[in-house]
């Protein structure tokens, strides 16, 4: 024990220094002020860095030097970046190609995307000091399209959680308001791209984990249905999960960046990257059009029956349907199968296993995270002893809400998985009807809708110290991953407090309701980012895209654009 103790104690000193040392070794170009040329590269969108590139008014290794310079400002207001390969960079920006469609651009990564020679150590000590043999699919494709590869960004240890934070790296804070959490697990990713440090990134998603940290650092995202994007050759928590699977998803400063993006991608023919037919696709970038013979009708999700949205985050829904609506958009509820059921078997399948595959990783003393702990040491309890607990929910707390979650959050075993499994495709099933407006017996298939809107989570970006409640109000985002449906998420407004104070009069419907909105103060959290959620159905990441751009332009005429932070 004592030694399993001080190997991860050492271990972390060791990351902290190597991040130290690396930066400090650097030219001392990095570490001057931006220049105005900077300023220049770093105010353009992606597309006009590759036309520079190509055209060669610009070189990789400009662009590269004003972002690297950014990118270390960033980090040292916020603690976002874990590896450091900038010297590499610099190399790889000397010899890239300067045809493919992302020519000169460089790309920051989640910390678990592999890279040659660098650790995906993900916040876990046991995992540093193990650099990748080989780099990923999605690095491989990223060069031989031109981008430049040049930082890793931070996550939350088990990457199950709305957080960033580990022993190795340490804590990543909002790019917008210190104290608070910039989302999770792509936390350090959106805190990055809010400062401007990058413009475009790859994080990953199992229960929002692109777009949690989207909304509470106001940028951009689409989370990607499985199979749509390389995965393969990046680390894992939990490898072989796939319950609910994890995809990876691009990230961007701008709407107009995630679209370049996407397209360039595939452009590269990402299913020639992929070792396994399986893992991506053979599905070329799709040209869309939102129709325009009709009005196009828009599903609202106001509430999941868990924790029902803030005000501020309410406020930024309504802002988007009544736009929607002035432009002759219809807007209604949605009839969906029940979004809690979703959120019962999501929570099991993800912790089918006991996060037995987790603790392992674990060293003696290491720490985890606020919201993990109960949550595993739940799992470890005996099954009458949980059976109790939600017994004493149910009938004495009058709690069914919680009650419903806790009494089979347990280790699964086989014959039970397959029934999650059996389970998972029939409420799948009943989902994919609501998209025809066939879910009611004999219905016409008149009352389909086009898009779902809804908010990304309940609350604006919630203090570090909330986390042990914040993870578990994820189903706006959680269902989607059970879906397995394309899902965007942009910024909206910021919140207010004249406009965003909690009435007097509320009363929260359940223990997870009532412990999220103890973190809910107006006051303390104005100036902070709200965005919106746009769902697709799955594989439609184009027509989420084009829904997307469709909002902000609508919030642009109606004189409500959202202004970033200042690069």
């Amino acid at each position: 024990m004592l030694f399993s103790y001080l190997a991860h104690r050492q271990a972390c000193l060791d990351k902290q220094h190597e991040r130290a040392e690396r930066i400090a070794s650097l030219p001392q170009i990095y570490h001057e002020p931006l220049s105005p040329k900077d300023k220049q590269i770093l105010s353009q969108p992606i597309s006009s860095i590759v036309y520079s590139v190509q055209t060669s008014s610009l070189s990789p290794s400009e662009v590269i030097t004003a972002y690297v310079k950014k990118a270390l400002q960033a980090s040292a207001q916020t603690n976002c970046l874990t590896e450091v390969m900038i010297t590499e960079a610099e190399k790889w920006a000397r010899t890239t190609t300067r045809s493919g469609p992302l020519a000169g651009v460089p790309v920051s990564l989640k910390d678990m995307i592999g890279v040659k020679g660098f650790d995906s150590s993900m916040g876990f000590s046991a995992f540093t000091r193990r650099p990748m043999p080989c780099d990923s699919a999605l690095v491989r494709l990223l060069r031989d399209a031109g981008a430049i590869p040049y930082v890793k960004t931070n996550v939350p240890i088990t990457m199950l959680s709305f957080e960033a934070s580990n022993d190795v790296f340490g804590t990543t804070e909002n790019p917008h308001k210190k104290g608070y959490s910039p989302g999770g697990s792509s936390g350090g990713e959106s805190a990055l791209l809010a400062l401007g440090g990058s413009r475009i990134g790859v994080g990953t998603d199992v229960a929002g984990s692109v777009r949690v940290p989207s909304h509470w650092s106001g940028v951009f995202a689409i989370k990607s249905s499985t199979h749509r994007f390389p995965k393969t050759g990046s680390a894992a928590t939990i490898p072989g999960q796939e319950g609910v699977p994890s995809t990876h998803s691009p990230m961007a400063r701008s709407l107009e960046d995630l679209e370049t993006f996407w397209r360039a991608v595939f452009q590269m023919k990402p299913w020639e990257y992929d070792h396994s037919p399986e893992k991506v696709l053979h599905l070329p970038w799709r040209e869309v059009r939102l129709p325009l013979e009709r009005p196009i009708r828009w599903g609202v999700l106001w509430d999941d029956g868990v924790v029902a949205p803030s005000p501020a985050c309410l406020r930024a829904l309504k802002m988007v349907t009544d736009v929607l609506e002035k432009h002759g958009h219809e807007i209604v509820t949605l009839d969906s199968p029940n979004p809690y059921e979703g959120l019962q078997i999501a929570s099991q399948l993800l912790a089918a296993d006991g996060c037995k595959t987790i603790s392992k990783t674990f060293r003696h003393f290491e720490s985890n995270d606020a919201g993990m702990i109960p949550a595993m040491r739940a799992l470890r309890l005996p099954r009458f002893v949980m059976k109790i607990y939600a017994w004493y929910l149910r009938y004495i707390c009058r709690d069914l809400i919680y009650a419903g979650l806790v009494e089979n959050f347990r280790e699964k075993s086989l014959a039970e998985y397959y029934a999650l499994i059996t389970r998972r495709e029939d409420y799948r099933a009943r989902w994919f009807k609501v998209w025809r407006g066939t879910q009611v017996e004999g219905s016409s298939g008149d009352n389909g809708i086009d898009f779902i809107l809804t908010v990304p989570n309940p609350l604006p970006a919630v203090p570090h110290r909330g986390m042990r409640h914040g993870w578990k109000a994820c189903n706006y985002t959680f269902l989607f991953n059970l879906l397995d449906y394309s899902a965007g998420v942009m910024p909206i407004t910021r919140v207010t407090k004249d406009s965003d104070m909690l009435p007097s009069s509320f009363q929260p419907r359940n223990r997870i309701e009532r412990n999220n909105y103890r973190m809910y103060d107006a006051s303390a959290m104005e100036g902070l980012p709200v965005g919106v959620q746009v769902v697709g159905k799955r594989l439609d990441e184009e027509r989420v895209l084009e829904a997307m751009k469709l909002i902000q332009s609508l919030m642009k005429d109606a004189g409500s654009p959202y202004e970033g932070l200042p690069l």
